[in-house]
């Protein structure tokens, strides 16, 4: 069997959704000042996707720009995650029960779920934030809804690692989560899909809370 290549974000995304992380998680907190050389060298990629990323944030209330020095990192609180993950669960918990109710493919999420199983269950957790984005992304995609694709990309934040939580703990809890989502999605039970994928963005957004 030929695997399909995994989708990921674009690269702006993907440095918005790691810069949203390390705010969120407080690694970056208000005051702090981050520069396009300084991050474009620690994810190794050029300046160009993370001025983009960087425009995303600032819109986004994250990051105030500075002209020619790169940005400051605004404060956050409890308030702000509450309201960011608010508006991913509404989305995302109806987005997997219109897959049901309409019949959508979801082949796609399947394979990745099963990748992300089998590099879990082999202690291999190096790809699994790519693994866990292109799941939800999976997700968005089989809901064919362009828009709000868009506007869940905008939201992602990777990884929600709470503050005494390790890698491994985090992927093996995500995993048993999806595994849950997708038997809900093979049966076409949309009401039990949308509980499950509350729960797994609420516990998320609890995960993250235990930073501040």
């Amino acid at each position: 069997m030929n695997l399909k290549p995994i989708q990921l974000l674009p690269t702006r995304e993907r440095v918005a959704a790691e810069l949203r992380k390390a705010i969120l998680s407080k690694k970056y907190v208000e005051g702090d000042t981050i520069s396009l050389d300084e991050i474009s060298k620690q994810l190794g990629i050029s300046v160009t996707p993370v001025r983009e990323a960087f425009q995303l944030l600032d819109s986004d209330g994250l990051i105030k720009l500075r002209p020619n020095k790169g940005a400051v990192v605004l404060g956050i609180n409890e308030k702000y995650i509450n309201d960011h993950f608010e508006l991913r669960l509404i989305l995302e918990s109806e987005m997997i029960k219109k897959i049901c109710i309409n019949g959508n493919d979801i082949s796609e999420i399947c394979e990745i779920y099963q990748e992300s199983k089998n590099e879990v269950e082999n202690g291999n957790i190096s790809n699994y934030s790519n693994l866990n984005q292109a799941f939800h992304m999976a997700i968005w995609k089989a809901a064919d809804n362009s828009r709000i694709f868009s506007i869940l990309s905008s939201l992602w934040n990777g990884l929600s690692m709470g503050a005494d939580t390790t890698e491994l703990e985090y992927a093996k809890n995500s995993i048993k989560e999806h595994e849950e989502i997708i038997n809900a999605l093979i049966e076409r039970h949309s009401e039990l899909a949308h509980k499950l994928m509350r729960e797994h963005i609420l516990r998320s957004k609890q995960d993250m809370l235990t930073n501040i």
